[in-house]
């Protein structure tokens, strides 16, 4: 249940998981916000399916449209204000409960606490990988590779002083001209 979604989504992984194929979706271009700061997710489907609440003796069926995105999530699906709209439901965050009408009175949906602190912490954890990737690929765009080889300053400028016999190496592989490295001579070969 999310009531700050203007959209109804459901992720490839979940509608692979039901069997339904790709060529029952229709094309989308719908671009939306909140899933990784400052950057905008893009649903590339979108399909119809029917949604249904209680059991078979009391029901509420209704016909929701969905945004289809190919990213991971902790849930199958985020039902948003459309499918609270079209049930004229009511969600409780609190004791995580969906109230909804039904042709023979109320359908109350529970949620389970322990679950619902799962999915959270999981979501967190998503979030953190997308952030970290967007962040590296922002640090990469201002950073200049050749710049993090080169030493910064002269092994003779170091402040640290050697107490034994050290010989020069040159530890970078692919540059030659890159400055030496000392290490001392009583090293063990291992």
């Amino acid at each position: 249940m999310d009531g700050g979604s203007g959209l109804n989504i459901l992720y490839a992984e979940t509608l692979q998981g039901m069997g339904i194929l790709m060529s029952q979706l229709s094309e989308s271009n719908m671009q939306f916000h909140g899933v990784i700061p400052r950057k905008k997710a893009k649903s590339l489907w979108q399909i119809a399916l029917d949604v249904v609440f209680g059991d078979s003796k009391n029901f509420h069926k209704e016909k929701l449209m969905f945004e289809v995105v190919d990213f991971h999530s902790a849930y199958h699906a985020i039902l948003g204000r459309p499918a609270y709209a079209r049930f004229l439901s009511r969600p409780c965050y609190i004791y995580l409960k969906l109230k909804m009408p039904g042709p023979k009175g109320v359908i109350t949906i529970t949620g389970k606490r322990q679950k619902a602190e799962e999915c959270l912490q999981k979501g967190s954890k998503i979030a953190d990988e997308k952030m970290a990737v967007v962040e590296l690929e922002e640090y990469k765009k201002d950073a200049d590779p050749s710049d993090l080889l080169q030493a910064k300053k002269l092994a003779s400028e170091s402040a640290f002083q050697s107490a034994g016999e050290t010989k020069p190496v040159h530890i970078h592989p692919e540059d030659p001209t890159a400055a030496l490295t000392h290490i001392s001579t009583t090293l063990d070969s291992k």
